[in-house]
């Protein structure tokens, strides 16, 4: 079985970026030193608690008034790196794609058509507000009830994390970002080469023009999140994605195009079941 959750979740997945304090310019630079000293750093559970409690106002409330000062803070290779919240940008970008994400029905129960206009109208008027909106980019990116089979292109399995966390179980992937640009980029051409435009080079292309607005020395990791609540135990212990999609890469590199496409398929497969479990009743 699925380990329970402590609390009623949002079964995403995240990719995330962490960046060296010397990326952010000042005085946001000073503020992240500061913070990274606090002794009570919240975690994903204090981030998810926060939105549930938006969500659950009346009217709910899907972007936040004020952008969250908030971040996650870990030491990669001894230099200490930010990945911030940015809540309210990504309440705007979610609401944007809740169309295409939710059913019409869930969509409009958990947020009124009335709510989501008002909400996409200050996301215009703050995008004109000044030039560097209109190109701002999230740390973070989320995946409702799947993980795309493209980010597991950026990680080698040596890389998996699974064990017990704060409120139950984690799986994720961390990875320096010089080493998931690399992968990203040798997986686009192999599949520009062998298999042309599509979806899933269109997907990738997005990802890796993502991954260059961090510096370089910034860590790409992989979480699981909210997954591990609906994925059996056994299951996501012997999840190997990561290894899965390599395995792809490298029997289409060797001209094993057949072997190629019966891994991928499998991978696909796994996660449409576990996306489909959306539209269960």
């Amino acid at each position: 079985m699925a380990p329970t959750p402590a609390l009623s979740v949002p079964y995403a997945a995240y990719l995330r970026v962490y960046e060296p304090l010397a990326a952010f310019p000042e005085p946001e630079r000073s503020h992240w030193v500061g913070y990274a000293r606090r002794a009570d750093l919240p975690d994903a559970q204090d981030e998810l608690r926060r939105s549930l409690a938006a969500l659950l106002a009346v009217p709910p409330l899907p972007v936040p008034v004020r952008e969250s000062a908030d971040a996650f803070v870990s030491e990669v290779d001894g230099v200490l790196c930010v990945c911030p919240w940015r809540t309210r940008l990504r309440g705007w970008l979610a609401l944007a794609e809740a169309g295409e994400e939710l059913p019409p029905p869930v969509r409009d129960a958990a947020l009124p058509p009335v709510v989501r206009r008002e909400a996409l109208a200050d996301f215009d008027e703050w995008r004109s507000r000044a030039p560097h909106h209109a190109d701002a980019r999230p740390w973070i990116r989320s995946a409702l009830w799947h993980v795309p089979v493209r980010w597991f292109l950026m990680f080698d399995d040596a890389e998996r994390e699974y064990g017990k966390a704060r409120d139950g179980l984690a799986l994720r992937y961390r990875t320096p970002m010089v080493q998931a640009r690399r992968r990203l980029a040798r997986a686009l051409k192999l599949f520009r080469a062998e298999l042309g435009e599509g979806a899933l080079v269109d997907g990738l292309i997005d990802v890796g023009r993502w991954l260059e607005d961090f510096h370089p020395r910034s860590m790409v990791e992989l979480d699981y999140g909210g997954l591990v609540y609906t994925i059996p135990e056994e299951q996501l212990a012997a999840d190997r994605s990561a290894a899965d999609a390599a395995a792809g890469v490298a029997a289409l590199r060797d001209g094993d195009a057949d072997r190629a496409d019966e891994l991928f398929d499998v991978l696909t497969e796994r996660w449409r079941a576990v996306r489909e479990r959306l539209y269960a009743n």
